[in-house]
């Protein structure tokens, strides 16, 4: 997969620590080594749908992919309203 920076890219799974869910969509900022050797790791800023950053995470290079013509862009709400 040939990722490039600050290219929009999708999650591939759901990364409940952040409130993240599979589908949603990010920006890749930055690779990072793993400390130990593991994966390559990713860092995405997360924007939401009026395009106000929300969060920077990082994640394994794997649980990410590059958005594609046949991807549809959705929305849903961060937070449950109470």
């Amino acid at each position: 997969m040939n990722l490039e920076l600050y290219q929009d890219i999708a999650l591939t799974c759901d990364f409940p620590e952040y409130e993240l869910k599979q589908g949603d969509i990010g920006t890749l900022i930055d690779f990072v080594p793993h400390p130990t050797g593991g994966e390559m790791g990713c860092i995405l800023e997360i924007f939401n749908a009026i395009g106000e950053s929300i969060k920077v995470v990082t994640i394994p290079i794997s649980k990410i992919k590059k958005l594609t013509s046949d991807d549809i862009l959705t929305s849903r709400q961060l937070m449950a309203i109470n």
